[in-house]
């Protein structure tokens, strides 16, 4: 009894076995050329095509333009102002005048002081001729000498007097709006006109404390602003702040960009890039989640005949989201980007590439518009 049941059971087997060979072989004739032996399914994969790349990267931030100079021109000594030399937003170079002050007092002072100068120069010469002849005492002779030296002093004053009636610009730059009129008295200190150096300009900006063992003083740098729509700026770092900020956690770092037709200006809004890492650099780079680790080694998974073969890379720099491969690849290598973390990945899997599904739906073509309907027959024509 026992037998027949058994053999009841194996005769069931073989029935259901041969009616699945049946229907598999159904299958593999429908299946593509170059699929999995045997019929077995291929792992779903996705993958990049890796090549090499510069390993020069952008830092992107923002800052403010300032003025390389900027100075308020203020008179040193009081007087009426009888010339202007400039017109508002005229370019002076460095020394050329700007105001004249009245002279007349500080010209007779310095006359005065010369006139007492050639005096005591005299006297001076005389007490050391009786001097020498031991008619005059020494004092005497030191007393001479000493007056000399004064009035030589007052001269000097004097001249320095007269120089600052005129006020020359103290470097090269373009000239603001003027606060005072010709006859108005000044007074030392009073504001004048603002001068400013609009080339090169300076960009101050801010960058968290782990960018800062990417930069260097003479990093090129290009800004960009929003009253210049498409314009780039170059430069480059001349200086980098040696504190950093504690609540910020971060550096203040200025820049120097060109401006020879003085487009810029101070205060503006600027959007800074640095250029980071070495230019002549290179190596393969390959997103993140591609990377496996197995110990000490990491490798990835490539794409060879359709199936998943590994290969143990040496790596670099990272980037966000990106790291570069500097041994263990070439270009032209299909790496797999996601699915190869799956328990039934092994070496010599087949595998089957989709298509990133963000990608994907990036370049699906737009729907064609629905076609009109077309109109109900007539019931008459049926007729």
């Amino acid at each position: 009894m026992r037998r027949a049941r058994i053999l009841s059971q194996l005769t069931l087997a073989l029935a259901l076995a041969a009616a699945l060979g049946a229907c598999s072989g159904g299958d593999e004739a429908a299946a593509p050329a170059g699929g999995p032996p045997g019929g077995a399914m291929a792992l779903p994969v996705e993958a990049v095509t890796v090549k090499t790349e510069s390993l020069r990267q952008d830092l992107s931030t923002v800052g403010t333009l300032r003025a390389d100079e900027s100075v308020v021109v203020r008179p040193e000594v009081s007087g009426r102002l009888v010339k202007i030399h400039f017109k508002e937003g005229q370019r002076v170079k460095q020394g050329d005048p700007l105001f004249s002050l009245d002279a007349s007092v500080a010209q007779a002072s310095l006359s005065e002081a010369r006139a007492n100068l050639e005096n005591a120069r005299r006297a001076d010469a005389r007490a050391a001729d009786l001097g020498s002849r031991q008619l005059l005492s020494r004092s005497d002779v030191d007393t001479a000498r000493a007056q000399l030296g004064v009035t030589q002093a007052r001269v000097a004053s004097a001249q320095a007097q007269l120089l600052k009636t005129t006020i020359v610009a103290p470097f090269g730059g373009v000239i603001g709006l003027r606060e005072v009129s010709v006859g108005e008295v000044v007074s030392p200190g009073q504001a004048l006109v603002n001068l400013v150096r609009l080339d090169p300009m300076e960009v101050d900006f801010s960058l968290p404390e782990n960018d800062l063992s990417r930069i260097a003083v003479g990093q090129p740098v290009t800004i960009g602003v929003d009253a210049f729509a498409g314009e780039t700026f170059r430069g480059e770092v001349s200086a980098i702040e040696p504190v950093i900020d504690a609540n910020t956690r971060s550096a203040k770092v200025r820049a120097s960009v060109e401006n020879p037709d003085y487009k810029l200006r101070p205060g503006l809004f600027a959007r800074v890039n640095l250029g980071v890492g070495d230019a002549a650099a290179t190596a393969i780079m390959i997103p993140e989640q591609a990377l496996l680790q197995q110990g000490d080694t990491r490798y990835v998974y490539v794409i060879k005949d359709g199936k998943a073969v590994r290969a143990d890379v040496t790596t670099g720099q990272r980037v966000p989201g990106r790291i570069a491969v500097v041994s263990g690849l070439k270009d032209g290598d299909q790496v797999i980007s996601a699915g190869q973390g799956k328990p039934m990945m092994y070496e010599g899997a087949a595998v089957t590439v989709v298509p990133d599904p963000s990608e994907a739906e990036a370049n699906a073509p737009a729907a064609a518009p629905a076609s009109p309907e077309a109109p109900a027959p007539d019931a008459a024509s049926d007729e």
